[in-house]
């Protein structure tokens, strides 16, 4: 039976990954990515505590989370192609290129 520390830690461990990825790679695109796995973990633990608890608070905000992580893929994904067409590539080292 899985219980709800199973998911916590579960949560925690996808998290992890999320924030290792963000801070270690170089390509938008995988940081994006990692970005979407931390988002997941959140969700997956604000689900774990609405079973928990029996109530849906945490399913509505797990669905509000959906949405803005939607418009960040939408955001990032305009912004690489944007710098792609500009430089030929997209790394992170190429947002300099933003700076006014």
């Amino acid at each position: 039976m899985l219980t709800l520390d199973h998911y916590l830690v579960l949560s925690a461990i996808l998290f992890f990954l999320g924030a290792v990825g963000v801070m270690v790679r170089a390509q938008i695109i995988v940081v994006l990515m990692c970005l979407e796995l931390m988002l997941n973990a959140v969700n997956l633990a604000f689900v774990a505590f609405a079973r928990h608890l029996g109530s849906v608070e945490g399913q509505v905000i797990v669905l509000f989370v959906m949405v803005v992580a939607a418009a960040e893929v939408a955001v990032g994904l305009a912004i690489a192609v944007a710098i792609f067409r500009q430089k030929g590539a997209v790394g992170i080292d190429d947002l300099r290129v933003m700076k006014w």
